[in-house]
C-alpha cells in the first residue's frame, strides 16, 4: 500500500492542515516510508505474544494477589532540586501544584 499526492492532500484537508505544494513530495515519501515499515512489522509472527503477556500478568496476579504487571521498586532518596520548589511553584493544594488558568480556557460567562 502506498499514498499519493492526492491522498496526502485529502488527509491534510480532513485534519484541517495547510500543506505547501513544495512540501507535498517529501510528505508522500515519509508516509510511504512509514507504511513500508508497517508492512515489515506485519510479517512478524506475533500470534503467541498476546497469550504470553496475559499469562505473565495472570502468574504475577496469582503470586502477589495484585492485578497487573510488576513495577520497579521505589528508589530510596531523591535528587536535590537546583532551585527551591517555592521559587518555581509557590502555590500548592493537597500535594498538587496550582497554576494560573489559561486565557483560552476562561468561561465566556466570566467575561
Amino acid at each position: 500500500m502506498s499514498v499519493s499526492r492526492d491522498d496526502v492532500r485529502h488527509m491534510a484537508t480532513l485534519a484541517r492542515l495547510g500543506i505547501a505544494e513544495d512540501r507535498l513530495d517529501a510528505l508522500v515519501r515519509e508516509l510511504n516510508g512509514i507504511l513500508g515499515h508497517m508492512e515489515v512489522l506485519q510479517q512478524v509472527e506475533s500470534a503467541g505474544a498476546a497469550v504470553a503477556a496475559v499469562a505473565a500478568g495472570a502468574a504475577f496476579a496469582a503470586e502477589t494477589d495484585q492485578p497487573g504487571m510488576t513495577l520497579r521498586p521505589d528508589v530510596e532518596g531523591s535528587v536535590p532540586l537546583a532551585r527551591a520548589r517555592e521559587e518555581v511553584a509557590p502555590n500548592m493544594r493537597d500535594g498538587f501544584f496550582l497554576v494560573p488558568r489559561l486565557a483560552t480556557h476562561d468561561d465566556d460567562a466570566e467575561a
